[in-house]
């Protein structure tokens, strides 16, 4: 009897022991920080401006660097048939479902160093961590790079199932389609099918991300815990006019592309204005055609996007602005098309319980929060298509993003990634 109760006592004791050491795990500050400002110099220039769009040679060689450092801290890494680099880890009990975490590489261009690499780096020093702690979760764990974020979140749509046809053949700053650049970085496009997962195919994912605003910044919060991510529809408005000599041709009988084009754009922004809520409404690319300063133009592609948390209201929004579109027809003697792109995003809203974990977890480490939406579109919301997601925001120095001046503090990184660890850790316990 005392011999059982000793054994007894003793398991208690491990355990207990485990917990202390898990609740005290930390992640390493400075070689979070190391770790990126080398990942930064792929695609830097003389300027020390890194410009690093997917498929680029400088994309390809971070993610050669990536999956360096995922091999060094033990993962399997493979690279799946969209592109994604995928480093799992084992877990004590093969038989649950994996976790996964993550974020992209990628960068838009002229981009900052921050965006998309900062989840990136801390999901791999969350890995680093628990090594250096002897920490086994239950479940398996996969780091997930995804490919092509910021050209439409290519890879995590891949692996929602959400990516069509139509997706390959849009065109990025590199040149190449989302077709050639898979198979540039190592996909294979003609096996998209076998990159969908299942509904549910993971217990959870989360991503650590900065916040890309200012909200966190100006109110001096450490941590944001994301309730939701807004949706986004983009559409190409094709505008046809008459081309015309800009001499000869009287003001009053002109059919001018480009003019109908600057209506428009006020026409996005007053009706975006024109409700209440946090939508938002952006012409951020036009071209006119044939583009010779003495020719009126003829043609006009512009571009239109529209974001939001419901469905309904991006809809709304759109079919206002079409509407208004038939009386700039009317004035100009010009003729709108809209053509709906195929790199849509759907609102996502984040799992409650992984919202309380994150919370919870940063209260423990003495961290201050705040729940708020998303502005901006993330690999996690395709995630939410087959997974309870999570997202974890880290404050952007003054609000500033997709710019070289994006900066997010050592320490803010540092504490985001200890959040991710912990969640990670407490979830693997509850799931």
């Amino acid at each position: 009897m005392i011999r059982k109760v000793t054994i007894s006592i003793l398991i208690l004791l491990t355990f207990a022991l485990a917990r202390l050491d898990a609740q005290s795990a930390r992640v390493n500050q400075n070689r979070i920080e190391a770790n990126l400002l080398k990942l930064a110099t792929y695609g830097q220039d003389e300027n020390g401006v890194t410009n690093r769009v997917a498929f680029s040679d400088a994309d390809i060689e971070a993610r050669n660097y990536i999956i360096s450092l995922m091999k060094q801290v033990g993962l399997e890494v493979s690279i799946d048939f969209a592109g994604n680099i995928i480093g799992r880890q084992a877990g004590t009990l093969q038989k649950l479902k994996p976790i996964g975490f993550g974020s992209h590489i990628d960068m838009v261009p002229n981009g900052g160093n921050y965006d998309g690499c900062v989840g990136s780096i801390a999901a791999i020093e969350v890995i680093q961590t628990l090594q250096e702690n002897n920490l086994k979760t239950r479940h398996p764990l996969e780091v997930i790079i995804f490919s092509n974020e910021e050209g439409g979140v290519m890879g995590s749509r891949a692996i929602a199932g959400e990516l069509g046809e139509n997706a390959l053949k849009v065109r990025n700053n590199t040149g190449f389609s989302m077709g050639e650049g898979i198979m540039r970085i190592g996909g294979d496009t003609t096996r998209l099918d076998e990159v969908k997962r299942d509904r549910e195919s993971l217990a959870a994912f989360l991503e650590l991300h900065i916040e890309q605003g200012a909200v966190l910044d100006e109110a001096d919060l450490d941590i944001g815990i994301v309730d939701g991510i807004v949706g986004l529809n983009w559409w190409d408005v094709v505008i046809t006019g008459f081309a015309n000599h800009a001499g000869t041709t009287p003001m009053n009988r002109r059919q001018d592309a480009l003019l109908a084009g600057a209506q428009f754009i006020q026409v996005v922004n007053e009706v975006a204005n024109q409700y209440e809520g946090n939508h938002v409404g952006t012409v951020g690319r036009i071209k006119a055609l044939p583009g010779a300063p003495n020719v009126i133009p003829g043609k006009v592609v512009l571009s239109l996007e529209i974001r939001d948390l419901s469905t309904d209201k991006i809809q709304m929004l759109y079919e206002e602005m079409k509407k208004r579109a038939i009386k700039i027809e009317e004035n100009t003697g010009t003729s709108f098309e809209f053509i709906a792109l195929d790199t849509t995003g759907k609102p996502a809203l984040m799992d409650n319980l992984i919202k309380e974990e994150i919370a919870n977890a940063a209260r423990a480490l003495k961290l201050s929060i705040k729940n708020m939406p998303s502005g901006a579109g993330h690999d996690a919301q395709d995630m939410a298509l087959i997974a309870p997601a999570g997202m974890i925001f880290v404050p952007s120095a003054g609000g500033i993003s997709h710019s070289p001046k994006e900066y997010t503090s050592a320490k803010d990184m540092a504490n985001g990634a200890n959040v991710l660890l912990h969640s990670i850790l407490a979830l693997d316990n509850k799931l």
